[in-house]
């Protein structure tokens, strides 16, 4: 996607036809015709607008993008809708303060709220408190900030909305992204912002949902807006923020991706100090570790802790300065990109070579920092539970995943490999997988179990995707192999684990999906 396409604006669009499969048209019909009625009911009058995000699933390359590497993700059908209006002046509420009541379409699982903010500051978000309104505070912040380095005397108008969200919190399908880029979509619309560019929305985005306790990499937002139906997204992050439309070929069968949930609940923001979060940080001193040994010294990038393996690369690789200045950069910069990665990861080994992993001590002296200096410049932003740090496992990860990014791309890309695209594509969905569970250590029994029984009815791919340790998978099958898949997780997993389980959770917990368009107003 060339960056002029990347600066276009999110569009704006008077029917839903084109953001959905044609199957699901009817019910995102109901579903919209309820949100605009309740909207009415609440508030006596008609939305002027919609704000939509939706999820995504990240097809490959797990876990590297807060570390600087190309993900291929692609968006989903399952969103948030914003449903939004501007009081008018009679009905402006008193005082100087902005107020927007929070209210959702689902108030017995999601409370009514309210925000209030004084015209130069922001809206209060406590982090240590999972509340489903921080995700609209964030955007909120995002979106002020934006206007308001346009215009320093700017101050938040007064809204009305209305939220519904269709996408699983907690099942690795980006929710959170989904969020807070529908809510600064609708902030920026509300203020006057008649045309909002994807790049900026996707940028504050970013940046928004780390004020929620989470070191967000930067895939979610890009496939939530970037996203265009019928293509897979290529997202990398180095030298700056890019984004590529890759269409997949058409093929008989045609390529289907299955979705399948665990119900096995991780919300990131709730587990981050033990997981997510902790694996930022474990790649970010993975980072510093290599390039201390390898006497380099790293630049400070757009990664959430500032550095990162992919930095790390570049510095290699004539990027940067080594800390003799006499010296040369270890690495020859004509070295293609693949080779590099390739030499990164056979690195590994011998410059990370703590198979237990590091404790803070070590690291600390390793890096000639004490140790509460460590923990300020890495643990006090995003706060870490942990005492050993598995550094050379998550580097190996990282840079193993990248080259699945690249091969899983070639292929898509590489007409002459269509005869056996599929089993090609899978065999690299199914390492992933494996790295996953044994490397990066973010699978978990369930989704094990999913992948296992996907591959015996049929599947040529299976893996987990998002965050991990609960939440969804992503299965590559053939057209004529769904079914088999379906029943088999059916029998042999929802029901074993349910017997009673209902149609409607069945038809919620396995999706056909196919790549769906990005954000909408």
């Amino acid at each position: 996607m060339p960056a002029s396409t990347m600066d276009e604006p999110v569009p704006v669009t008077r029917s839903i036809d084109s953001l959905y499969p044609d199957a699901n048209i009817p019910a995102q019909q109901k579903r919209w015709q309820n949100l605009i009625a309740q909207f009415e009911e609440k508030y006596n009058k008609k939305p002027a607008f919609v704000a939509r995000s939706p999820g995504r699933v990240n097809l490959i390359g797990e876990h590297v993008d807060y570390s600087l590497y190309e993900v291929l993700p692609m968006a989903i059908a399952a969103d948030v809708l914003i449903a939004v209006a501007v009081p008018e002046k009679e009905e402006d509420f008193d005082g100087d303060d902005a107020v927007i009541p929070m209210l959702n379409t689902n108030p017995q699982k999601h409370r009514a709220s309210e925000c209030r903010v004084s015209p130069k500051r922001l809206a209060e978000i406590d982090a240590t408190q999972h509340e489903w309104t921080n995700y609209f505070k964030a955007g909120f912040n995002g979106a002020v900030g934006l206007l308001r380095n346009d215009n320093a005397k700017f101050s938040p108008c007064n809204m009305q909305i209305l939220v519904d969200g269709n996408v699983p919190a907690g099942g690795g399908l980006s929710s959170s992204a989904a969020f807070v880029c529908a809510s600064a979509l609708a902030v920026l619309r509300a203020n006057g912002r008649e045309t909002v560019k994807k790049k900026e929305l996707v940028e504050l985005a970013i940046v928004s949902e780390r004020a929620v306790g989470v070191n967000s990499g930067g895939m979610d937002q890009s496939a939530s807006v970037f996203s265009i139906k019928g293509n897979a997204l290529s997202v990398s992050f180095s030298p700056q923020l890019n984004a590529e439309a890759i269409p997949l070929p058409e093929l008989e069968p045609p390529i289907t991706f299955m979705i399948a949930q665990s119900f096995v609940t991780s919300d990131k923001h709730v587990t981050a100090a033990r997981c997510y979060n902790l694996r930022v940080v474990e790649c970010t001193l993975a980072a510093e570790m290599m390039a201390k040994t390898l006497a380099l010294e790293l630049q400070d990038d757009s990664a959430p802790l500032g550095r990162s393996l992919r930095g790390l690369q570049h510095v290699y690789y004539g990027g940067g300065k080594s800390i003799d200045v006499a010296s040369v950069s270890p690495g020859d910069s004509d070295t293609s990109y693949k080779m590099q990665l390739e030499t990164m990861l056979s690195m590994v080994s011998n410059v990370l070579d703590e198979e237990d992993g590091y404790t803070r001590e070590e690291i600390a002296t390793a890096l000639s920092m004490s140790i509460p200096a460590l923990e300020e410049k890495y643990m006090t932003k995003f706060p870490v539970d942990a005492t050993r740090f598995m550094l050379g496992k998550r580097a190996r990860h990282v840079f193993s995943e990248a080259l699945r990014v690249i091969a899983f791309k070639e292929l898509l890309q590489d007409p002459a490999s269509i005869t056996d695209l599929l089993p090609r594509l899978g065999a690299l969905m199914n390492e992933t997988q494996e790295s996953c569970r044994e490397v990066y250590e973010c699978s978990c029994p369930e989704i094990d179990q999913l992948c296992a029984i996907a591959r015996n009815a049929g599947a040529y791919g299976s893996r987990l995707t998002g965050a991990g340790w609960g939440g969804c998978t992503v299965h590559l099958v053939p057209k004529n192999k769904v079914d088999d898949v379906r029943n088999a997780w059916i029998e042999k997993y929802y029901r074993a684990r349910e017997p009673d389980i209902s149609e409607a959770k069945l038809q919620e917990a396995i999706v056909v999906s196919q790549p769906g368009q990005g954000s909408v107003v």
